[in-house]
């Protein structure tokens, strides 16, 4: 096994420095990991634009983290339906107009397990429309406000990347044929993955590597993303798994290190380190090839410039 460069307890939360004047959006904010991500940045002294699709659930979760850490914290919250376009659009908006730059996009809003094939309104497979198209139109709107601060987009992958097929299924992008929830959100974290690495390589090509763009993982966490879209059995395995998993505070280690760690390599793969990358240390990582393919990552990149009508201002 690799060793860790944070040492045998791996990455945490003890390395962030003051955070005051530094700014962070995160998506799904109101439960798991977001929660988690949201309340340690808030007691480092950061400001936190807070993106979900429930108001009252927004409203009721700064509420609990005014209580704990005191009414003095700079959070607010902004509505966003990930899962549909326009919906993206006016919130991006009202991000543009609420604050002056983001020191980090940590993109981790995602749903999973979805039992049945669904469409978003705008004509995508449930889980690649919110997943990945959605997280695709959000960091292209939210750029400028980014490069403004030399800042980063984080996002929040999952192992299950590499629990389908081992490419994007550009025959089939809505699984007409074949569709099951696994291998759909598979897809769908693929392609985040994915395209995380072709950003690189475009920022770099653009000489503008002042942005850097992660990739990371939760591990197995305590969340409630299975119990909210999935199936009966998927919950019933999720639960006898429980012993196996960590908590959510935990699974939310990856993403904070991707957003605060300075000079953190962006080549790695970053989340749990121990046995199938579930639990553990936090640090880098093993990425299987087939999530760096620069064909697919390419070909993939350029569909979804044309399917969402929108081109990064690279």
């Amino acid at each position: 096994m690799n060793t860790n460069q944070f040492g045998k307890k791996g990455w945490t939360p003890d390395r962030i420095k003051n955070l005051n004047g530094k700014i962070f959006v995160i998506t799904g904010t109101t439960s798991g990991t977001g929660f988690e991500a949201t309340k340690i940045l808030l007691s480092k002294g950061a400001k936190v634009v807070m993106l979900n699709r429930n108001p009252k659930k927004a409203e009721d979760t700064i509420k609990n983290l005014k209580q704990e850490l005191g009414n003095h914290i700079d959070v607010l919250a902004i509505k966003m339906d990930l899962a549909a376009q326009a919906s993206v659009k006016k919130a991006a908006e009202e991000v543009v107009k609420t604050i002056p730059k983001i020191d980090a996009l940590i993109c981790n809003a995602a749903i999973a397990q979805v039992p049945k094939q669904t469409l978003t309104v705008d004509g995508w497979e449930s889980q690649m429309g919110t997943n990945y198209y959605g997280n695709f139109i959000l960091q292209a709107l939210l750029f400028p406000l980014i490069e403004k601060s030399k800042g980063r987009i984080v996002t929040v992958g999952s192992m299950g990347y590499d629990m389908g097929i081992k490419t994007i299924k550009f025959d089939d992008m809505n699984w007409d044929k074949d569709y099951t929830p696994n291998t759909a959100y598979s897809q769908s974290k693929l392609a985040q993955i994915m395209t995380t690495y072709e950003l690189q390589d475009r920022l770099k090509e653009a000489d503008k590597t002042a942005v850097k763009a992660y990739a990371c993982h939760p591990g197995a966490s305590r969340t409630n993303l299975i119990s909210t879209s999935g199936s009966l059995m998927m919950r019933i395995m999720f639960y006898l798994m429980m012993p196996l998993t960590q908590s959510a505070e935990k699974g939310a280690y990856p993403q904070l290190m991707c957003a605060t760690e300075p000079n953190l390599d962006q080549s790695g793969f970053y989340g749990p380190t121990g046995r199938n990358n579930w639990t553990g240390p936090v640090g880098a990582h093993k990425l299987k090839p087939h999530a760096k393919d620069k064909a697919v990552s390419k070909r993939l990149w350029e569909l979804s410039e044309k399917e969402t009508g929108i081109k990064w201002n690279i």
